[in-house]
């Protein structure tokens, strides 16, 4: 007999995938060449610094790097044995103090390897290849040196970062854009993005958020990033025709750079979907969970598990709403037992426990790595729905999204901020922050101040709310274009008319599951060749060869009456979905298992990059369009963050940015502004 999950083993193994092509990159080009095939008892050396073994830990398991014919990996700064009988491959990002150590170990009488096969992550400086040039002794002990081209983190299937966690502090505070920092790591993020491009032999056509002022003079620096990245990352791919073989010389794909003020709720908003309560909820490292299990007559234990895609009830599980997810567990937990009489008679009797399922374990022991993942979900699926009854978060979700949607005002705010006195000062923050973006207007005067009151938040939290209000007061004063970046933070909804455009898609959801991110618009009519070229310019003349099989003619029609990009569409919530539907809500095992027979037919790719972090529903959303619009959809951001993360990271940096927002906007004459300097750290 099988676990229901079991069937979802597997899925994502088509190596035409995002990650799997990394992966692929890395096993076959790098680890083990043609050359090697034959010779599979030539045991060899990986040496990684810090940054490169983390690529490859992301895009690879040990076993298959083992497989490679890799019995030994090094850290290049630590102390190493000498093997002058084996091979060495040396993955190393292009940095000075790298080559150093890599020449140290193969200069002299006695190198420390017998050949040194040297891989880059991306593009060496030549000033690094005369250095290595010169050491006329390492020469001839090098069997190879070549460009990866390799310098992102895979972090899922279809989705990668840059690892540039404080790219909201480091691009957009108040003295960054005038630092050398600022202009690193803008190179820094165009040259990992670009690497992206040159891993899969993509030539990707390039869109950007254009700055709301029509003259780069006069346009706030932080509102330049965008373009500033997408002309870097031009300037990179370009080159790419003449320096990568069987390159493409025409577009392939469609690559989108946005950044994250054009939406700010997303970061802080509460998700319903199991990976993004995990996140949000539970204390976790990474991906990594760390649970206790009690053993008869002994202290519990402490274990690890992992979060990621060689589970496969995660992949079924992830991107599912927490009620459905809970539902499948119990069903899958129940069905098992109803159908195997050891596993009944390990039972207690009335409904199974996790006490069960450890009998259950001990007397089916070859089920025992399937039931253990369910155990370990069963147990996170309990502990999430335990914190959303004790932290009240339906009622506060409910309120979140009713304000989104603009079925909510002050008085739902005022109401759950009185019957709620053990709300924590962080979901306080964050139903205000959404409040502040949606309703600006109701920060004006002492509103604002009796607000903050009420939430009885500190005074660093109240600084960030009251910034908001004079940021949208001062700007909602100026004209911009419709539908482009707004500083005005969405102020162009009415809450009390609760006017939206209906979805017509026919998706069914579960309750509290009506929020979506705004990239879901942006990337549909990316697909659809809808996506206004004033408000998202290319570098080049958009072909219909990037724009993918998948565009229908419609594409060619302009959008009916378009709507703001700031404002969300309504989705009617429910309280059950047809498990069976296929509207793209369905659980990642389902769309990968369509994936993987029909990859082959998919369109184009299309890439989004998302400066300053990308959230998770944005991911979700990566995986929900792939099958929807027939073109596998990969994620980039400079980072992904979660609730907590991206507060406690950004908190202090937001006043010092709305300070400089409004310094930037020459409004130095309004009384206010020498108020708001007034909020500013001393």
């Amino acid at each position: 007999m099988s676990m229901s999950g079991a069937d979802f083993s597997g899925v994502g193994e088509d190596p035409r995938i995002f990650r799997n092509v990394c992966r692929d990159r890395i096993l076959k080009d790098m680890l083990k060449p043609d050359k090697d095939k034959e010779n599979k008892s030539a045991w060899k050396v990986l040496i990684m610094d810090k940054f490169t073994v983390r690529i490859i830990g992301y895009a690879c398991k040990m076993a298959e790097i083992t497989d490679a014919g890799v019995s030994l990996v090094e850290d290049l700064f630590k102390r190493r044995e000498p093997m002058p009988s084996m091979d060495a491959i040396y993955f190393l990002q292009p940095l000075k103090e790298n080559v150093i150590m890599l020449l140290s170990d193969m200069s002299g009488r006695c190198p420390l390897y017998r050949k040194a096969y040297i891989f880059f992550s991306s593009p060496i400086p030549k000033d690094l290849v005369t250095y290595i040039k010169n050491d006329m002794s390492v020469i001839p002990r090098i069997g190879a040196l070549r460009e990866m081209n390799l310098e992102f983190f895979a972090i899922d299937m279809q989705g990668f970062v840059t690892d540039h966690d404080m790219a909201l502090t480091e691009l957009y505070s108040a003295n960054g854009h005038n630092s050398k920092n600022f202009n690193d790591t803008i190179s820094t993020m165009a040259v990992r993005i670009a690497t992206t491009f040159a891993s899969l032999k993509e030539f990707p056509c390039v869109r950007y958020r254009a700055p709301k002022s029509a003259d780069p003079s006069t346009a706030p620096k932080f509102d330049m990033v965008p373009k500033w990245l997408a002309n870097a990352v031009w300037e990179i791919v370009s080159k790419y025709k003449s320096t990568i073989p069987e390159f493409p010389q025409k577009e392939t794909c469609e690559l989108l750079i946005l950044d994250r003020p054009i939406d700010q709720i997303a970061p802080v908003i509460h998700e319903w979907i199991y990976d993004a309560m995990c996140h949000d909820l539970l204390e976790m490292d990474g991906n990594k969970y760390i649970y206790e299990v009690s053993k008869a007559g002994s202290d519990p234990e402490k274990k690890e598990a992992l979060l990621e895609d060689q589970d496969p009830l995660w992949i079924e599980l992830r991107h599912t709403h927490i009620a459905d997810a809970s539902e499948r567990l119990y069903e899958k937990m129940n069905t098992f037992v109803s159908k195997n009489k050891a596993a009944q008679l390990s039972r207690d009797g009335g409904e199974v426990s996790t006490t069960d399922l450890q009998k259950i374990v001990q007397a089916l022991p070859q089920y025992s790595e399937q039931v253990e993942k369910l155990t370990l979900h069963i147990e996170i699926a309990g502990k999430i729905n335990k914190f959303i009854r004790e932290y009240g978060l339906r009622d506060i979700g409910q309120v979140e999204q009713d304000l989104v949607f603009g079925d909510a005002g002050a008085k739902e705010v005022i109401n759950i901020l009185r019957s709620k006195q053990n709300m924590s000062q962080e979901n306080k923050l964050r139903l205000l922050i959404i409040y502040a973006i949606v309703c600006p207007d109701k920060f004006e005067g002492d509103k604002g101040d009796k607000l903050m009151q009420l939430a009885k938040l500190p005074s660093d939290d109240m600084k960030v709310i009251k910034s908001l209000q004079y940021l949208v007061g001062s700007d909602a004063k100026k004209t911009g274009r419709a539908g482009g970046f707004s500083l005005k933070f969405d102020a162009q909804k009415k809450k009390n008319t609760g006017v939206r455009t209906e979805r017509q898609d026919g998706e069914e959801g579960w309750a509290l599951s009506r929020f979506f991110p705004l990239i879901e618009e942006l990337i549909e009519k990316l697909s659809k060749g809808e996506l206004p070229l004033n408000e998202y310019p290319s570098l080049s003349e958009p072909s219909s060869t990037a724009q993918g099989t998948a565009q229908s003619a419609s594409a060619a029609k302009p959008a009916q009456n378009p709507q703001p990009m700031s404002r969300r569409s309504r989705r009617t919530p429910q309280y059950a979905k047809s498990r069976n539907s296929d509207d793209g809500q369905s659980s990642d095992s389902a769309v990968l298992r369509h994936a993987s027979g029909d990859f082959k037919r998919l369109g184009n790719r299309i890439f989004v990059f998302m400066v300053g972090g990308a959230t998770r529903s944005e991911l979700r959303t990566a995986h929900k369009l792939t099958m929807k619009l027939k073109r596998e959809i990969v994620l980039g951001s400079s980072s992904i963050d979660d609730p907590p993360q991206f507060i406690s990271v950004n908190l202090s940096f937001v006043i010092e940015l709305l300070i400089h927002i409004l310094t930037d906007f020459t409004l130095l004459l309004n009384p206010q502004m020498q108020k708001l300097k007034s909020l500013g750290p001393s």
